[in-house]
């Protein structure tokens, strides 16, 4: 791609599972994310492939892109809260877009101490969503 980027590798561990998380950085790190995070999606996914098929092993690789998931992540918690208000003051349940299963998980955990609101998963496949009700 011919793009100038600076590469971290960091190792978490918890319990029995390790995670790597490569860090990128650079100025045409935007390169890598792409439109909604996609090609940063893609590449992550390849990247576990490539290292299951590999090792052998279900090894979890993260990528991250100049704090993108951090960003996504604040993003998703504060839209959370905006439609958990919005349901506590109208009562009726509201969906949300079809999201990827981390991206459900961050809106359930966000929401999960909430008094007002429950939260769901509806739909299969793509199409799947969150649903936030009143309670």
């Amino acid at each position: 791609m011919g793009a100038d980027l600076e590469l971290n590798i960091n190792h978490k561990s918890d319990n029995d599972h390790v995670e790597s998380v490569l860090e990128i950085v650079g100025d045409d790190s935007g390169l890598l994310i792409g439109r909604k995070g996609e090609t940063l999606k893609a590449l992550q996914f390849i990247a576990n492939v490539l290292v299951s098929n590999k090792t052998g092993s279900k090894s979890r690789i993260s990528i991250d892109v100049e704090g993108y998931e951090d960003r996504r992540n604040q993003s998703l918690i504060n839209l959370a809260n905006r439609v958990a208000q919005r349901v506590t003051k109208t009562g009726r349940h509201i969906e949300l877009e079809p999201m990827n299963p981390r991206e459900r998980r961050v809106i359930h955990m966000a929401l999960a101490e909430h008094t007002s609101v429950i939260t769901e998963s509806s739909g299969s496949g793509f199409d799947r969503r969150v649903v936030i009700s009143p309670i």
